[in-house]
């Protein structure tokens, strides 16, 4: 009997039915699906391959770089944080990276947790605007606060400088004072004006 003709099974409770053989093709897509599971649990599941997330995290790191081509590397000093400061586009920047970095101590709106509160007047390592760069950058307390200069890119410190910056008086109550009261930041310069036509 040819393998493509249907064989009539025994009966059983009064039914009689038929056994199908399942097409060549079909057979061939499920060894072909299985072996690739396979393949793809080896190398992905086992971490050789990179994840979405990771593809992901590549690509904004490269988008990055990009926007910071058009800026160069910026400065770190007084002048430059302020110049930032006044940019939104820049301070959106700069808080993504104190969300994804900083308010784990910090919280989400730099009230302090186990980090110092950053809204109000009192700063332990600050004086000046550019020390927020050199304690971001440089770590302060015995490493209680890391380095992030060797983590992140010189632009991100400078960036996230100025976004901590932004923070102070921005909300009230918090975790209490800590450190000595410092006078306020100079003033952020205005943007110049579009010309008129």
């Amino acid at each position: 009997m040819p393998t493509s003709e249907a064989k009539l099974l025994p009966g059983h409770d009064g039914i009689q039915e038929y056994d199908n053989p399942i097409p060549g093709w079909m057979s061939l897509i499920l060894w072909i699906t299985m072996a690739w599971g396979v393949l793809y649990l080896g190398y992905y599941g086992f971490g050789y391959g990179q994840s979405n997330e990771g593809e992901y995290l590549a690509a904004m790191a490269a988008n990055v770089r990009l926007q910071f081509n058009e800026i160069g590397e910026l400065k770190p000093n007084e002048a430059t944080i302020l110049a930032y400061m006044g940019k939104p586009d820049w301070m959106a920047f700069g808080r993504s990276v104190y969300q994804a970095n900083c308010q784990s101590c910090h919280g989400p709106t730099g009230q302090g947790v186990v980090g110092p509160n950053l809204c109000d007047d009192h700063f332990k390592n600050v004086e000046k605007l550019e020390d927020l760069v050199k304690v971001i950058g440089g770590g302060a307390a015995g490493n209680q606060m890391p380095a992030w200069g060797s983590r992140l890119h010189p632009n991100e410190v400078v960036l996230v400088s100025g976004y901590v910056a932004t923070l102070r008086g921005s909300a009230s109550g918090g975790k209490a004072a800590e450190g000595k009261s410092i006078p306020p930041w100079p003033p952020i310069p205005a943007a110049p004006e579009a010309p008129k036509k």
